[in-house]
């Protein structure tokens, strides 16, 4: 005879490293905060390599890892140099949102915890790949707190929010997308911009001359475009 006495869940913690910059004079007046989601199988190390030119911006830049860590099977790297993901998908939707609001309510407990130490004017997300999907879900479900969201080779899950989109509708959206991306077809992301530009957002799609990689030019597009949004370069 075989009795199951107790059978439950329980938390697993992991420690996960995040990384916040301060460029520009430090005044104590508020700046500029930019959040920076990197893709599948990176880690924080990488995006904060490809994303150095936006440190020339005048901003707190924030740089999060992403909490699930991507096994190494060559067995060359060591844990810490793994690649991570932002969430845990296997085709089901109810399942992706899930582990994205997970994910999402981590960053903003880090965001919140910084809140006693840097003085926020306004608030960007740029993500790339996976990153692009887990910043389009966090900025349409923390809306009160991100004025500005940059999207890189993903595509904002905008059905996700059916019904209450119009209360993001402050948000300043760039949708970045390489015209050859085998990963992630630009076609989808480019019909959501459309949909969010007839409901009134101010919402742009940029098909570059790339394929999914990060190229450089997906980053100097999104200095680019900050700078449009009122973003200052650093002593101008």
């Amino acid at each position: 005879m075989k009795d199951v006495l107790i059978s439950g869940k329980t938390s697993f913690k992991i420690e996960v490293p995040y990384k916040l910059i301060e460029t520009g004079e430090k005044t104590g007046q508020p700046k500029p905060l930019i959040l920076y989601l990197h893709g599948f199988e990176q880690n924080i190390s990488f995006l904060e390599k490809k994303a150095a030119p936006l440190t020339d911006l005048e901003a707190y830049h924030l740089f999060v890892q992403g909490p699930y860590p991507v096994y190494d099977t060559s067995r060359k790297k060591k844990v810490s140099k793994w690649g991570r993901a932002w969430y845990l998908y296997d085709g089901g939707q109810g399942q992706f949102i899930k582990s994205m609001e997970i994910s999402s309510e981590f960053i903003q407990e880090i965001i919140d915890d910084l809140n006693h130490v840097i003085n926020i004017s306004r608030f960007c997300v740029v993500g790339y790949s996976m990153g692009a999907y887990l910043a389009g879900y966090f900025a349409f479900s923390r809306w009160k707190y991100v004025n500005d969201l940059v999207a890189i080779g993903g595509r904002i899950k905008i059905e996700a929010f059916e019904g209450r989109r119009d209360k993001a509708s402050h948000l300043n959206i760039l949708a970045l997308h390489g015209k050859d991306d085998s990963s992630v077809f630009p076609e989808p992301q480019k019909e959501g911009i459309d949909k969010l530009k007839k409901e009134g957002f101010k919402a742009e799609f940029k098909l570059i001359d790339a394929g999914h990689h990060l190229d450089d030019v997906f980053i100097s597009e999104t200095e680019k475009w900050l700078i449009e949004q009122g973003y200052k370069l650093i002593g101008r």
